[in-house]
């Protein structure tokens, strides 16, 4: 079964959250390589939430040394992180 990781983060200001979602955008599709999907949505000037589906824990937790990484080369940006890892019980697309 699929796990997923939410992570919502709120950063100090509009830019730093500019560059936390070119960054990502950028990066994250070959620094999670494991990733089923990766989704990053724009909820605010300042508040940043990206979704992560993988295979199964295991990939979960192979991608966590890169998210640890990607995570603290930018945490004086942050005022507030959640995560939030659950199972998917729908992943439905028209595509």
């Amino acid at each position: 079964m699929s796990v997923c990781r939410i992570t919502t983060l709120n950063l100090k200001t509009k830019e730093a959250a500019d560059e936390i979602v070119a960054s990502y955008t950028t990066n994250a599709p070959t620094e999670f390589p494991e990733a089923e999907q990766l989704l990053q949505i724009r909820a605010g000037d300042t508040t940043v939430i990206a979704i992560s589906l993988y295979q199964d824990e295991a990939a979960m937790e192979r991608a966590s040394a890169n998210r640890t990484k990607r995570m603290d080369s930018k945490k004086d940006h942050y005022v507030s992180v959640d995560t939030k890892v659950g199972s998917v019980v729908l992943n439905h697309s028209n595509t």
